[in-house]
């Protein structure tokens, strides 16, 4: 059977940076998010061996990650991003979930939205070795407006936020693309180098 899934990218209002670590160990951290309507869309198409191969729309190789901390193969999955790498709307980490979004329906695992954000943030972040923090793991699997708390455990809890204050919200805010990517991962190594003094 094939899977198709898709993971919406997010932006953030307020408290980005305080889920990298080890801020969130140190003082707590909390986050603001909305996810808005772009999105990483996946396939997933059986195969007949026990291999994994991924086409991703960007970043390392998630195949040989996913095999080592999902445990499982004998899949394809396609993965295609709205907007480039870079473009500071949590792409890498909504490609991740996606992937092991497919994964968890492919083989009809009863994964929370929690356990889908913390797979993708290890395969990420410990796996790949990509610096960074969780907010965007957990703001695209649980998709809406939230509300998410970093320290020891991360805790998501989302906001009931009536129609007519997204509508006021979509019609004063304007995303548009400069042409220009940027890695996050010197802004994080430069984040935390100041927070430890290093």
């Amino acid at each position: 059977m094939v899977v198709r899934v898709r993971t919406p990218l997010r932006i953030s209002f307020a408290g980005g940076g305080t889920d990298v670590a080890p801020f969130p160990e140190l003082e707590g951290g909390a986050v603001l998010s909305a996810t808005i309507d772009r999105f990483v869309y996946g396939t997933l198409r059986p195969r007949t061996d026990d291999r994994v191969v991924v086409a991703s729309c960007g970043g390392p190789d998630f195949a040989s990650a996913a095999v080592r901390r999902l445990g499982r193969g004998g899949y394809h999955v396609d993965l295609r991003c709205a907007v480039p790498p870079g473009s500071g709307l949590g792409s890498s980490s909504a490609t991740t979930v996606a992937l092991v979004g497919a994964v968890r329906e492919h083989f009809g695992l009863a994964w929370s939205a929690q356990d889908v954000a913390r797979l993708a943030y290890r395969i990420e972040r410990e796996d790949l070795g990509i610096a960074g923090g969780s907010q965007d793991h957990y703001a695209t699997a649980f998709g809406g407006f939230n509300f998410i708390e970093f320290g020891h455990d991360v805790v998501v809890r989302p906001l009931s936020v009536p129609p007519s204050v997204v509508d006021r919200l979509a019609a004063g805010l304007l995303l548009c693309f400069t042409g220009v990517t940027r890695d996050s991962a010197l802004i994080i190594r430069d984040q935390t180098a100041r927070v430890t003094g290093r």
